[in-house]
């Protein structure tokens, strides 16, 4: 099976390394400092599961360059998706299909808008990684596990391939029975920490602990889940205390992609975390005043970041 990685930093870099560290054929889609530190220097990664070195990748800024392939893992920014599913169409083949692997839960639809609902399947991606330097992937915390599924919950030939391909590489892969119950369940988790990170500048481990910012994260969470049952996601009743459970064990220095971008000055996802809870809210007729009063506060260094403002 063929792989190409669709933006190869710390969740691309990471599993795509994995793969093809473990001589698969995989082929890596990057941009800017980050590709040319590929091309000269192979991908590395420095893991608290072993560190390792793919020496040669294939690694381009053109999809033409690579041509059809089995599978696309897509783990560009949320923004980036409408552009993406047009730019991947080199990659498609026949039987080709493609895996999810964003934060935020309007990625499957975005994707299949374009390229088809039958080649998408749903993946959840865990762990805490991150573009250390061009050329160079940090891992630093949490079991790198990929869960995966298809949209319909079926358990299909082609998702039972990847599964045993990426095993096999020594990634932890969950196979759940249904993934889009699973990708709210991350975005549940994400968006209050998230965004409230990106405010405060403070780490997991001092959000979780600290009574004023654990309260802000608490309202966050039963704004989504009730923006969630109104989506139609059969959240169990005790899902908040799990997700708390869940925080309690993580790497009290982790911090979320979206704080470390807003903190580096770069665009980030806020739009599709909780930005999209604010939008998924309206839609659905639930109030969301914590994810738009994070949002709110977010907008000016998001629009720096973008170029539209100066300060």
């Amino acid at each position: 099976m063929r792989l190409a990685v669709y933006g190869s930093g710390g969740v691309g870099g990471y599993f795509g390394g994995r793969v093809a560290d473990r001589g698969h054929p995989v082929a890596f889609i990057a941009r800017g400092a980050h590709l040319q530190a590929i091309r000269q220097q192979g991908l590395s990664v420095e893991s608290i599961k072993g560190d390792f070195t793919v020496p040669a990748p294939m690694a381009t800024d053109d999809p033409a360059e690579i041509g059809p392939v089995d599978v696309v893992l897509v783990c560009v920014k949320s923004w980036q998706v409408p552009e993406v599913a047009r730019a991947m169409r080199p990659l498609i083949g026949p039987d080709t299909f493609v895996v999810s692997l964003l934060n935020g839960v309007e990625a499957p639809d975005q994707l299949s808008e374009v390229l088809g609902r039958e080649r998408v399947l749903g993946g959840v991606a865990k762990i805490f990684s991150f573009i250390e330097r061009p050329g160079l992937i940090r891992h630093i915390g949490h079991e790198p596990t990929l869960m995966l599924g298809e949209l319909d919950g079926t358990m299909s030939e082609r998702l039972q391939q990847l599964a045993a391909i990426l095993t096999e590489s020594g990634i932890t892969v969950e196979l759940p029975d249904s993934i889009l119950l699973e990708i709210w369940r991350k975005f549940l988790f994400t968006t209050g920490w998230g965004g409230l990170g990106a405010i405060s500048r403070a780490p997991i481990g001092i959000l979780r602990e600290e009574p004023a910012t654990r309260a802000i994260i608490d309202a966050c969470m039963r704004e989504t889940v009730a923006v969630a049952r109104a989506a139609g996601i059969a959240f169990p009743e005790d899902i908040i205390e799990r997700t708390w459970d869940f925080t309690q064990h993580l790497e009290p220095s982790g911090t979320s992609s979206l704080q470390r971008d807003i903190a580096a000055g770069r665009p980030s996802e806020i739009d599709a975390w909780n930005g999209a809870v604010v939008r998924l809210g309206r839609r659905f007729g639930v109030d969301t005043p914590t994810h738009q009063l994070i949002t709110d506060a977010l907008v000016p260094l998001e629009r720096r970041a973008r170029g539209e403002i100066t300060f």
